[in-house]
């Protein structure tokens, strides 16, 4: 019996290598910030698809991982202190960065997580009011007050990335989980939400190159389609 056979979760999604850290996610903005970093950081990981069209986020054996029942999730069987099971995103790309010991340098460490709270705490939510009220189901909801307010925003804050971009390839100088953390989010807003045209996209003189250089890295195009869809 393997350590992972402690977790509920691994009844319904097996390990077939459970000495990897074993990744619960879906290719959203969320989790493909995971699979990008674990390409980046070359860790050893098996990847399990969490598929909302059935429900498996709201399953006991998911929520035993995650009680908030969003993706991504991990268990490294290899944790500092034994099996560690962790869940939102910024957490994880945290530990990862810190296990692997790559992007998150000592010398820009608070300038890399201050952009990394901007993403969770604005560019993430923000970006996805507008994709519901511009793209899913909320289009269809008369009053223009909510998507107005959220495009607003959502405009405000590319403003923001765009105005820090300046002289810079990458957002803390240099890449990072930073990065990682923002480059889906725009990614989804641009090319799935179609929200570009609304919020000045094309006025922008650094974001886009930035999603460019982003989207061109090797392990970014692998990470994105992991877990691979059924």
């Amino acid at each position: 019996m393997t350590v992972l056979a402690n977790f509920p979760i691994t009844r319904r999604w097996p390990a077939t290598r459970p000495e990897a850290i074993q990744l619960y996610s879906l290719p959203t903005p969320n989790g493909v910030k995971i699979s990008v970093a674990l390409e980046e950081m070359g860790l050893d990981y098996e990847p399990h698809l969490v598929s909302f069209a059935t429900h498996d986020q709201m399953t006991p054996e998911f929520l035993s991982l995650n009680p908030n029942n969003k993706i991504p999730a991990i268990i490294d069987p290899n944790g500092p202190n034994g099996p560690l099971t962790l869940f939102e995103s910024g957490a994880i790309l945290i530990y990862l960065a810190e296990k692997s010991g790559k992007f998150l340098p000592q010398a820009r460490r608070y300038e890399v997580l201050q952009w990394l709270m901007f993403q969770m705490g604005g560019l993430g939510p923000m970006f996805g009011q507008l994709g519901y009220f511009h793209h899913f189901a909320g289009k269809e909801i008369d009053d223009p007050r909510p998507k107005e307010r959220y495009r607003a925003e959502a405009e405000r804050l590319l403003k923001v990335l765009d105005g820090a971009l300046a002289g810079k390839d990458w957002i803390a100088g240099e890449y990072s989980i930073a990065d990682m953390a923002i480059g889906p989010w725009l990614n989804t807003f641009l090319n799935y939400y179609k929200a570009g045209e609304i919020t000045g996209w094309d006025r922008l003189q650094h974001v886009p190159d930035y999603l460019a250089r982003f989207l061109a890295r090797p392990a970014v195009q692998k990470g994105l389609t992991i877990p691979a869809r059924g």
